[in-house]
């Protein structure tokens, strides 16, 4: 009883989904980050319809059966409702195959503390199969950052800033994001940031996800 469970489970997960004309992929429910404003940490797993709530980790075999052919889409986006990252195997396996099957554009959205969380520095890995990265900045400053993204692990304020400094000088797109609405973040200093770490930067506004 228990394996048909878990086997019905697997087969409802929501592993990727289609919006704007991109397929999202959900490998992951796990978090580096608490962020005070993400829907799951009010126990809302849903965005747009979709139901991102995973009970187990998928493999790569089976997030590549769920996107098909990668071909139809824009783009092809890491993100869902869990940090990518901290199952970098997997992502990097995911995005090899995506690539070598003729995706468009594979991008990564990323709280940035993969280099924190993997003790290394995985941006070179990371620029054999991405062709852009999205980092959450979320704020102009480390007390402000921490405040909303409340952290699990010390300096990730630095690392993330770090990251995207890396990210860049490997020849990915790296985009950085903030919050419009957030108390304390001030989106023209975010904007002012960016353009000190040589990135773009794009304003997001609160409680829209997806």
């Amino acid at each position: 009883m228990a394996q048909r469970k878990q086997r019905e489970q697997r087969e409802e997960a929501t592993l990727a989904y289609e919006l704007h004309g991109n397929l999202y992929l959900n490998i992951t429910y796990h978090c580096t980050l608490r962020c005070g404003f993400c829907p799951k940490y009010q126990g809302i797993w849903t965005v747009q319809g979709y139901d991102l709530l995973l009970t187990f980790e998928p493999t790569a075999e089976e997030v590549l059966a769920a996107v098909g052919d990668p071909t139809r889409f824009r783009e092809i986006v890491f993100c869902g409702l869990g940090e990518p990252t901290l199952r970098l195997d997997t992502l990097l396996a995911v995005a090899s195959t995506l690539r070598e099957r003729g995706a468009r554009h594979i991008r990564l959205n990323t709280d940035g503390l993969a280099n924190l969380v993997h003790k290394r520095d995985v941006t070179a890995d990371l620029a054999q199969v991405l062709h852009s990265i999205s980092v959450s900045l979320t704020a102009q400053d480390e007390a402000t950052y921490n405040r909303h993204t409340r952290p699990k692990r010390p300096g990730a304020y630095t690392a993330m800033l770090d990251f995207v400094r890396a990210a860049r000088t490997r020849g990915i797109d790296v985009t950085v994001t903030a919050i419009d609405g957030l108390e304390g973040v001030d989106i023209p200093a975010c904007e002012r940031l960016a353009e000190r770490l040589g990135v773009r930067f794009r304003g997001r506004v609160l409680d829209a996800v997806g």
